[in-house]
């Protein structure tokens, strides 16, 4: 089980609600063990500033480390960026570490933490902190929000976080108070979710934990070591406790599982550090395809129907998953596919996204997505339909020069069956945004309040939308004008 900070409703780790036969309800869901191989080392190291003006100039100085073979040409973007609206930054900076994580707690306020210990609130419109929140004395490993109960009267917004020093604290983010904190973890705890419908939530680590809104212990499992289907039953007429029970352990992948998502009600998505996809059924847990040794997206003559979609097998490791209704969006190594779920095939990729792992991506509206990566970049991408040009018969021999004679129909097969394996859509670069100088870990889309980042650097930045910011700066300054009385309308 993977936390994902971006997703901390039970749909983003766990599988959908069900009805045992006699009424009992039974929550669905996933752990994974294991943890990640360390991330590679990174090729380019940024230094330098960023100007942010019409068209996003930069001046960048890249330091090349010594006796690194060279890479595969990066697609590349020009300044003029007329289709990236981020051109006006805001750099942040309260903490003192690695930030790894965001968190979304409403329209105008977000959460970062990381491996210094500490949360921080911040104000996602104007960039001014709100809240330092301590009380962890090593790094953080899990972030997620905590809804309130319908019937409190108090709606407070709450937050879950664990850390290294093996405890799980409740903190208030309207007023900063630290509500409860447990402190029996025998392990660290790498991940959270919450599961609103049964007002419980998880932790897992070397053990998996069931907790009540008390923060009072339900049950649990121990000595974890596969990927695990388990299935918790919650309490009925006949047994007042909790259960977990284990329904299924997930032995098909070769590595360590990395990524996995909820897709819809009927099925989910694992990817592994070697590179294999595998679309899993909820209902009776087996597998419905299987994408793996990835690095050629043309759909394969075998019943597993192949793709691969990577050439090295240090840079196939799948990182992170987001999807929609129509497709599943993977970054890969340094590259970023997508997956159509009806096609079950890679309809369009691009092998060298960035320059080192892409680490996060999300999905934007009018089909755009964002991706960012440890070589410090985030990039906007555009997913565009290819134009289809017609297959034109190649005719040969002597008086096929002429005209005479039929054509040959084998000459235009290879032109075909070219057509067929290429993938019908593109992914095109639209905006690089170039402001840390390590790896952006993740990110956060506000809408109109712009674009958080979080890295290495220990500093978090808020992209805005520099057309509308320059909007709403002239209107304030009418009003003010307007109050002053110093605005006059020529006639």
């Amino acid at each position: 089980m993977k936390a994902d900070s971006s997703s901390p409703e039970e749909t983003s780790e766990g599988c959908p609600q069900k009805l045992g036969e006699k009424g009992v309800k039974k929550i669905f869901f996933v752990l994974k063990t294991g943890s990640p191989h360390p991330p590679g080392p990174k090729f380019l190291l940024p230094q330098g500033h960023l100007e942010l003006g019409s068209g996003l100039r930069r001046s960048i100085r890249w330091t090349c480390c010594p006796c690194i073979p060279q890479k595969s040409p990066l697609q590349t973007i020009g300044e003029e960026q007329t289709q990236n609206p981020y051109t006006e930054l805001l750099v942040l900076k309260a903490h003192h570490d690695i930030v790894r994580f965001l968190v979304q707690l409403d329209e105008y306020r977000f959460a970062s933490a990381g491996d210094d210990g500490i949360v921080v609130v911040w104000n996602a419109q104007t960039g001014e902190k709100l809240l330092e929140l301590n009380g962890h004395t090593q790094k953080i490993t899990a972030l997620i929000t905590f809804p309130s109960l319908e019937a409190c009267e108090e709606k407070n917004q709450l937050i879950l976080t664990a850390s290294s020093d093996r405890t799980v604290i409740l903190w208030d983010c309207d007023t900063g108070r630290q509500v409860r904190k447990v402190s029996c973890f025998q392990s660290t705890v790498k991940c959270l979710i919450v599961l609103q419908r049964l007002d419980v939530w998880l932790s897992g680590g070397n053990d998996l934990c069931v907790w009540n809104r008390k923060l009072d212990l339900l049950c649990k499992t121990s000595h974890l070591s596969d990927t695990v289907i388990f299935q918790l039953v919650a309490p009925t007429e006949e047994s007042l406790e909790w259960d977990i029970l284990e329904i299924k352990r997930l032995l098909d992948h070769q590595d360590n599982i990395l990524s996995l998502v909820n897709v819809n009600d009927l099925s989910f998505i694992t990817g592994s550090h070697v590179g294999e996809m595998i679309i899993w059924d909820i209902l009776d847990w087996t597998m419905q395809a299987c994408e793996c040794n990835f690095w050629d997206p043309s759909p394969q003559l075998d019943t597993q129907q192949e793709i691969k979609l990577c050439q090295k097998p240090n840079d196939i490791s799948i990182h992170h998953f987001t999807w929609d209704e129509e497709n599943v969006f993977a970054a890969v190594g340094r590259g970023l596919y997508v997956y159509n779920l009806q096609m079950k095939r890679v309809i369009a990729c691009q092998k060298t996204a960035h320059d080192s792992s892409v680490l996060h991506v999300a999905k934007l509206p009018n089909r755009q997505l964002i991706s960012c990566s440890e070589d410090g970049s985030v990039r906007i991408w555009e997913l565009r339909e290819k134009q289809q040009l017609a297959v034109e018969p190649v005719p040969t021999g002597f008086f096929n020069m002429w005209g005479f004679g039929r054509v040959n129909k084998q000459a235009s097969q290879p032109i075909k069956k070219q057509q067929e394996n290429a993938t019908p859509c593109s992914l095109e670069l639209i905006g690089d945004l170039i402001g840390h100088s390590s790896s952006v870990e993740m990110f956060l889309y506000f809408e109109d309040h712009g674009l958080v980042t979080c890295s290495a650097d220990h500093l978090i930045i808020l992209w805005k939308n520099g057309e509308r910011e320059s909007g709403l700066r002239s209107l304030k300054l009418f009003q003010k004008l307007e109050e002053n009385g110093d605005l006059y309308l020529a006639v």
